[in-house]
């Protein structure tokens, strides 16, 4: 490896008693698991060791195939999206490409950012359907406006309805419709997602004559389908219907060997400015050991911040302090806010959340407008500190 602080003979990899163990071989600057330097220490799987001023992330399962095999299919890019270096990750990606060219519908399941939205977009492009690709967040339309805004509405169907409008769903004609956070969708309109989905026909609000539409339907969630179905809180034939080809995002947290790929991606997409940005060592351990509870959505945050920071180029560690709030600490305490400070006023927003949702039934408009804030803030509030605003139904 080109590594000027790697030893020619730096540690060894060896195998004692059932369990994998790494040695330092007498490195010059020392072997590091998991942002610890050690002598001898045994190796989890996934695992982050550091050599030198290189990164390897440790895998003690893999598919049972050959290593060219593996490797060909791990660095093949599907679509924009859909790679990775994990053997494991990689085949199920190749799983979920084959049905992009079908019409068998596809249930992406995955934490808050993990990248669902991006996997729909990419079966899309695999699937070559000549229209839109059209994403619609479930949690974020008003309950009273789903149907409408999802199926359309004939002219004079209700006070304010001036003109037909074809809704989302039709807006997907040919195309691909991503129904994200499918969880959230009322009951009633479950059921009309049904009928498009058995009969390929829609019925706009107000209207008498369904209208025949021909598209394709990704849903996604970060809940779990299954257990919301067994308490007649989501209907079991369109859960039947959703599920047939499934797909589960792991956490970025879970997937360190993607981390260069996904950076990668966001640095394109951020832009010239982060497009030659160079990590220092210090940085690159300190974005591997983060935990990431936002995934990639926080990932991307992070990067916005390093590029206005680092303004020669390269990323050090203190350009990554105001977004990593258990980075490794500095000989001294940075001036401002302690990022312990921020996990505390994280745990009073949870708590005002959890109490004002109890006080309210679990109603999330009312709670919103006891705080002041907008209904979609508050639901991606409750998404990132994982509260079921449906447990507090009294």
């Amino acid at each position: 490896l080109p590594d000027g602080r790697m030893s020619s003979r730096h540690a060894r990899l060896q195998r004692v008693l059932g369990a994998w163990m790494i040695e330092d071989a007498g490195s010059k600057n020392g072997t590091f698991v998991d942002g610890k330097r050690v002598t001898t220490s045994p190796l989890a799987d996934g695992a982050l060791v550091e050599l030198g001023h290189s990164f390897f992330v440790f895998r003690e399962a893999l598919p049972s195939a050959e290593p060219a095999l593996l490797e060909q299919r791990a660095l093949k890019p599907l679509a924009r999206g859909m790679a990775s270096l994990s053997p494991a990750f990689a085949l199920e990606l190749e799983r979920v490409a084959t049905f992009a060219h079908s019409q068998v519908p596809v249930l992406v399941s995955g934490q808050t950012g993990t990248g669902k939205e991006l996997i729909a977009s990419a079966i899309h492009q695999l699937s070559g359907r000549p229209g839109p690709f059209v994403a619609v967040n479930c949690g974020a339309i008003a309950p009273n406006l789903v149907e409408s805004e999802l199926f359309g509405y004939r002219k004079g169907a209700f006070s304010g309805a001036l003109e037909d409008r074809p809704g989302l769903v039709r807006s997907s004609e040919h195309g691909t419709l991503l129904l994200d956070e499918i969880g959230d969708l009322p009951l009633a309109a479950q059921a009309a997602l049904l009928r498009v989905l058995q009969e390929s026909e829609v019925l706009p609000v107000g209207g008498t004559r369904p209208v025949k539409v021909d598209l394709r339907v990704v849903a996604a969630t970060h809940r779990d389908l299954g257990a919301l179905a067994a308490q007649d809180r989501f209907r079991r034939d369109l859960l039947a219907r959703l599920d047939g080809a499934r797909i589960m995002l792991p956490a970025l947290r879970e997937r360190r060997e993607d981390f260069g790929l996904i950076l990668s991606a966001l640095m394109a997409k951020t832009g010239e400015m982060a497009r030659d940005l160079i990590f220092s060592a210090d940085a690159a351990r300190a974005l591997l050991l983060h935990s990431w509870p936002l995934n990639v959505r926080e990932l991307e945050k992070c990067l916005a911040s390093a590029v206005l920071l680092a303004r020669d180029g390269r990323v050090e560690l203190e350009h990554l302090r105001e977004t990593l709030f258990d980075a490794p600490k500095p000989a001294a305490p940075p001036q401002g806010v302690a990022p312990e400070g921020l996990r505390e006023a994280d745990r009073r927003l949870r708590e005002q959340l959890i109490e004002l949702l109890r006080a309210n039934g679990g109603n999330v408009t009312a709670a919103a407008r006891t705080m002041g804030k907008a209904r979609t803030q508050v639901q991606r509030w409750l998404r990132r500190f994982e509260i079921d605003p449906a447990s507090f139904i009294r």
